[in-house]
């Protein structure tokens, strides 16, 4: 009976080395010969890994699929605080290039039997002699499973130019580390059916290769062999490079920041709206109209009528204290100061310590095009210092809290 595999064995060739990324963490990840990309798709996912790079010979079918590995939409609505870049490129395995060293881990997933014998050796001196990685995972045919799948009189691919035995894989292996430095574990994916394993194996032999010393020895090799890096032709052609969005990008980072700052200083003014208009439903709204008509009249007679249009004072201690977004941003209450400083779409306090809005009321009654006499002209002219409460939440609706004529006096605290 022919051998059926659930998930299919692609599948689980994959998984195997995702939950090797899962495990121990690399930041580079090599995929050689990755073809449909399959695999690369699957590991951006993975917020370890910062540097993400898939190889393969055939160039044309790079370009058709890298776009799959582009970064969408909701990559740039919510940056992650990762880094991560993207590449590939076109070229042979058994070419040397100072580009693909340094990797924590280089998989090599159904590759190498597609290879001529003396590629093989050429393959094995690249990857392991020169590479160097810390970790390698190689998959191939196991040639003991075939008798398995009903008319199947060779290989299994036309174009595959031998398949192992067990037994050839790991002499293979074996002299792979005893040349290069590594130490390697045997296993697979493709369970043969029952009470047939011990005799054939899996159908995908696997051999995942430890450099003996780990990133410390490689480090030093690394830096030992520093001046001899770049003495080889980078052969390889860079078909696709691509940074994703990442809150590690100061420009990022700050347009970020700006929205949430702006998105949650309206959310408390609308809040400060609604419950400052049930006062006046209320009746009380008369007394506090009537000290906002006094301080109004203070304020222009301290400054003149310039300032007759209003500005609403959000303490950036109030936005502080209620997002955690704006918290996780900006790090601390000073930072969230500096990063919004000089920010073109951010109106400050003079001493940085409040947001300034504009008031919608006066800006309606503004003519759409006089953007020079508008409220938010006159709020970037607003100059007082804030003193924020402690709570701003659970003063909200009281007299100390609203509409300032252009300077800022009582405003939220």
């Amino acid at each position: 009976m022919e051998p059926i595999f659930s998930p299919p064995l692609h599948r689980q060739r994959h998984q195997f080395v995702i939950d090797f990324v899962k495990r121990i963490k690399p930041q580079k990840v090599l995929d050689l010969g990755c073809a449909e990309c399959s695999l690369l798709k699957q590991l951006k996912f993975h917020h370890e890994i910062e540097l993400l790079v898939g190889m393969d010979i055939d160039g044309a079918k790079l370009k058709r699929k890298m776009y799959e590995l582009a970064p969408m939409i909701t990559d740039y609505l919510q940056p992650s605080n990762d880094q991560l870049r993207i590449e590939l490129y076109q070229g042979s395995v058994t070419q040397r290039d100072a580009r693909l060293r340094g990797f924590d881990l280089v998989t090599s997933i159904e590759l190498i039997e597609h290879l001529t014998l003396a590629d093989v050796d050429r393959f094995s001196e690249v990857v392991f002699g020169y590479m160097t990685p810390v970790d390698v995972i190689v998959s191939t045919p196991n040639f003991e499973f075939n008798p398995l799948f009903p008319g199947n009189a060779g290989f299994r691919h036309h174009d595959h130019k031998f398949e192992w035995s067990r037994a050839e894989f790991k002499s293979w292996a074996l002299k792979v580390c005893l040349d290069y430095g590594y130490e390697v574990e045997f296993t697979g994916v493709g369970q043969a059916p029952p009470g047939q394993q011990e005799s054939v194996g899996f159908c995908s032999q696997i051999g995942v290769f430890h450099r003996l010393g780990g990133r410390e020895a490689y480090n030093m090799l690394f830096c030992d062999g520093a001046e001899n890096m770049f003495s080889y032709t980078l052969v390889r052609n860079l078909v696709y490079r691509s940074n994703y969005p990442s809150l590690q990008d100061n420009n990022i980072l700050s347009r970020v920041l700006v929205t949430e700052v702006l998105s949650g200083a309206e959310e408390l003014r609308r809040r400060w709206e609604e419950k400052t208009g049930k006062r006046d439903a209320e009746g009380d709204g008369e007394e506090h109209h009537r000290a906002s008509e006094q301080h109004l009249e203070m304020e222009e007679k301290q400054t003149g009528p310039a300032t007759l249009n209003l500005c609403v004072c959000v303490p950036l201690a109030a936005l502080w204290s209620r997002y955690p977004k704006v918290r996780a941003l900006a790090g601390s209450l000073s930072n969230l100061r500096q990063l919004l400083k000089d920010h073109p779409d951010v109106a400050l306090s003079q001493d940085g310590s409040a947001v300034l809005l504009n008031d919608q009321e006066q800006e309606e009654k503004e003519e759409p095009d006089d953007l020079e006499d508008s409220g938010y002209a006159e709020a970037r002219q607003c100059s007082h210092s804030v003193e924020p409460e402690e709570d701003w939440d659970a003063n909200v609706g009281s007299e100390t809290y609203g509409f300032m004529s252009g300077q800022v006096g009582d405003v939220f605290g």
